[in-house]
């Protein structure tokens, strides 16, 4: 399940709503204005969400996405977003670099994007496992197993994982069999 844009509430150990972000908040609201102790997550990262206490209606307190960085007058090409900074590299490295098509700029970028492309599916992956860890941590980290449970995620033992949660709360339980299906997915 595709947990980008997801959200969940939960309330006294309880799941109260997952889905966007105005349901989620809604449904929040609803549950803090009866007293209740509200809890919201960001499903793609597991990290707490507070509710905008200014909203109206209803809003998550939502980062804003970082501002690109100001564009440079001079050399380079700032339209396309090249940020120029230092690197350190060895003698041999420079040598390399210099005798490649394009240059050292055109070689260096051709690397890291094979680089980034090698890797996505072990940091997809990664940050899967950090968000269900996040999860587990805050709504079931004193429960039996949990320990047991968080090293069986970390050694990506799935059945040992799957037997040490089904003794949770049943919202707690599917909640992070979900997440726990997200990561899964991210092997891949």
């Amino acid at each position: 399940m595709d947990t980008t844009n997801s959200y969940t509430a939960w309330a006294d150990g309880r799941q109260l709503a997952t889905g966007d972000a105005g349901a989620v908040a809604a449904a929040a609201s609803r549950a803090g204005r009866r007293g209740d102790q509200v809890l919201i997550f960001d499903d793609a990262t597991g990290r707490a969400v507070e509710l905008d206490p200014f909203a109206d209606p209803p809003a998550l307190a939502l980062e804003p996405a970082p501002a690109a960085p100001p564009a440079r007058q001079g050399r380079g090409r700032p339209r396309l977003g090249v940020v120029a900074r230092e690197v350190t590299l060895l003698p041999r490295h420079w040598d390399w670099l210099a005798a490649q098509p394009g240059g050292a700029s055109a070689a260096l970028r051709r690397l890291v994007d094979q680089a980034r492309r090698a890797g996505e599916g072990a940091d997809r992956s990664r940050v899967a496992q950090e968000a269900l860890y996040r999860v587990m941590s805050a709504l079931g980290g004193d429960l039996p197993g949990f320990e047991e449970a968080a090293r069986a995620l970390y050694a990506r033992d799935d059945a040992r994982f799957d037997a040490l949660v089904g003794a949770w709360p049943p919202d707690l339980r599917a909640y992070v069999a979900r997440l726990a299906a997200t990561e899964r997915a991210a092997r891949v």
